[in-house]
């Protein structure tokens, strides 16, 4: 089982989440982040003073997948939310060592 964590704009969230739908993906968690990398931040002006906003507003998506699915789930992120310019977000890919379906006591891929 893998874990894939996409950093992405949060204005890509619905294109994101559709195209996920269309290949099968039933579940994700979903969070509004806030963070920089290379995009920086920027400066803005309030009430006649400059302030710096360090942290960006982002969607942290989770999902957990079989191995066999994790080309088709980072594919469809990638050309979905990538729109060509600085800060489209990352990709985070790891190994899950186990899964729990807390109410029923299933394991492994049985509980995804």
């Amino acid at each position: 089982m893998k874990k894939v964590e996409a950093v992405i704009k949060p204005f890509k969230l619905d294109e994101v989440k559709e195209k996920l739908n269309e290949i099968g993906i039933k579940g994700i968690t979903v969070s509004e982040v806030k963070g920089f990398g290379r995009q920086k931040g920027h400066t803005e002006l309030y009430r006649g003073a400059e302030y710096v906003v360090d942290f960006l507003p982002k969607i942290k998506l989770e999902i957990i997948i079989p191995d066999n699915q994790l080309d088709d789930v980072v594919d469809a992120i990638m050309k979905s939310a990538q729109t060509g310019r600085i800060g489209d977000g990352k990709i985070f890919v790891t190994d899950l060592v186990d899964t729990i379906r807390i109410r029923t006591g299933e394991r492994g891929e049985e509980a995804i």
